[in-house]
């Protein structure tokens, strides 16, 4: 018996091979994995060979939205049994730096991250994790519900930096996956009124569908002095927090332009590496610019939102896939013609 793994070798080519399946540390588990989801930085490897500051200098498999079944345990392993169903939190830190005792492990310098070159991910059958990493799954979460814990843990730990709250208004950019989660999160918290904005009518109204108070599509190009008074417009006032979900440079200079004075622009989507930004603007009007790097501690109240019924993620899965189908599925993510929201592979034979 072997462990089919979808692999990336870059300029859009995805192939599955065949592995042998991994064992255990005496700290990890085997697991069966169930469901993956596909994430922007698993389309850019595809596409580009690199995300950001990461690039893959060698095939690599892809893959670190995912749930499955513990199999095997390693032999230190109590705090899981064989059988339980899991969400994977996916980056491991080194757990004995100053940052990993602070809390602040997505920061440690020695962690390893599934699919983060040169790291392999989890779009495979059998998949090695370590147990504290993994998180149980009560009966009313499915594995898609599972895989779907990753992208909002990175919304709920957006939404905290911005300390988004009861009657806080809220600025979202970009209504792809992390953007919808990042309003539903916002809305969950207490946020009084939330505006997400993009370039794509399709996902404002589905972004509508979802909850949004208000949406407005961003133009091309855009003047974002102008557009920010718009913003405030249908608002109603200057957000409390903007939180830049879409990657674009344009979209974080909006935020800034718009936030009220004290407030806070969180920047959840990766942009060019050296943004041009009015800095300035700012810092005289005292606005808190926060970094997210993944997420911290979120994985027990993304959770927590899912158990209690508060964020429905099921509404966001558009397709699924078979694991043999995979390069369809990365193709179909990617193509604005699809209308994908989010896809799934599914890695069972």
């Amino acid at each position: 018996m072997s462990n089919t793994c979808a692999t990336l070798y870059g300029d859009r080519i995805l192939e599955l091979d065949e592995r042998p399946i991994p064992n255990p540390g005496k700290r990890d588990v085997l697991l069966l994995i169930k469901s993956v989801g596909i994430c922007g930085s698993d389309l850019k490897y595809w596409a580009y060979g690199r995300c950001g500051r990461f690039l893959m200098e060698s095939p690599m498999v892809t893959g670190h939205e995912a749930s499955g079944v513990v199999v095997k345990l390693g032999k230190d392993v109590t705090t899981l049994q064989i059988g339980d169903r899991v969400a994977i939190e996916p980056g491991i830190p080194c757990r004995t730096c100053d940052l990993c005792k602070r809390g602040r492990y997505n920061l440690c310098t020695d962690v390893i991250f599934c699919a983060t070159p040169p790291v392999d991910g989890n779009l495979c059958q059998f998949y090695t994790h370590p147990a504290d990493f993994c998180y149980n799954l009560p009966d009313n979460i499915s594995f898609d519900e599972g895989a779907l814990l990753e992208p909002l843990s990175v919304a709920v730990y957006g939404c905290e930096r911005g300390l988004v709250g009861l009657g806080s208004t809220v600025l979202v950019c970009g209504a792809g996956p992390v953007g919808l989660l990042t309003m539903m999160t916002a809305k969950a918290m207490g946020a009084e009124k939330v505006i997400i904005t993009d370039i794509d009518d399709h996902r404002l109204l589905f972004a509508k569908r979802l909850g949004a108070d208000c949406t407005l599509k961003v133009p091309i190009p855009v003047d974002e002095k102008k557009f920010a008074e718009e913003v405030k417009v249908q608002l109603g006032c200057a957000p409390d927090v903007s939180i830049e979900c879409s990657g674009a440079d344009s979209s974080l200079t909006i935020a800034i332009y718009v936030t009220k004075a004290g407030g806070s622009v969180v920047l959840i989507g990766r942009g060019s590496m050296e943004p041009t930004i009015p800095l300035t603007y700012a810092a005289v009007r005292e606005i808190d610019i926060k970094g997210v790097f993944r997420y911290a501690n979120s994985y027990p109240k993304a959770l927590s939102l899912l158990t209690s019924g508060k964020i429905d993620v099921k509404s966001l899965i558009s397709h699924r896939f078979a694991l043999t189908q995979s390069q369809q599925a990365f193709e179909t993510a990617v193509n604005r013609e699809s209308k994908a929201i989010k896809v799934i592979i599914t890695c069972e034979n």
